[in-house]
């Protein structure tokens, strides 16, 4: 075997202290990036002679907390079993769709769909649009708030006779706000489940 005409060099072995070293200098520098923080970026850069002002902060979108909902629930409440934020009449402010029922022990009890906002300087929200009724005895699936439009599958009933734990009816549905109101459309294809 012949021998190497190049000594051999300390640091080609890696002992711990080149391990410690490492980890030392990887910590300063994440340290360090996180202190030093580039400012806010913009879209334009400002002229000369002005100054770059930040957006206002969002509004919050309404809690559901102190709302009465329009439900006849009798000894049970009405709970929120879901709720989605957006802005969907345009007006910058966000409003929360929420769907709602009677928390009863037994049974499918019929879903409410409700739009809550809260104007400038209000205290507490307000129910401003009932896109589904209690009383048309719908179950409320795939809801979501998205693009300024309240979208969902409801599940219902093609006569009274069908039992309320097997709805046989399923519709999807978009709301979106036009001309001061919540306008329903119904995409075709409308079939029984």
């Amino acid at each position: 075997m012949q021998q190497s005409a190049v000594p051999e060099l300390a640091h080609t072995h890696a002992r711990p202290i080149h391990w410690v070293a490492t980890a030392t200098a990887v910590a300063g520098v994440v340290a360090l990036s996180s202190v030093l923080q580039p400012g806010s970026a913009t879209a334009a850069q400002p002229t000369a002679g002005t100054e770059a002002k930040s957006a206002p902060a969002a509004a919050a979108p309404p809690s559901t907390r102190g709302v009465h909902f329009p439900l006849e629930c009798g000894p049970v409440k009405a709970v929120v079993q879901k709720k989605a934020t957006g802005d969907l009449d345009g007006d910058g402010r966000p409003e929360t769709v929420v769907v709602v029922h009677c928390n009863a022990p037994m049974g499918t009890p019929p879903d409410a769909v409700y739009v809550l906002t809260r104007a400038a300087g209000a205290d507490r929200p307000r129910i401003v649009a009932t896109l589904v009724a209690p009383k048309d005895r719908f179950t409320v699936t795939d809801f979501t708030v998205r693009a300024g439009a309240v979208t969902a599958t409801l599940l219902g009933y093609s006569s009274s006779d069908v039992p309320s734990c097997c709805p046989d009816v399923k519709t999807p549905a978009k709301w979106q706000w036009k001309g001061g109101a919540f306008v329903r459309s119904t995409p075709v294809g409308t079939h029984s489940v």
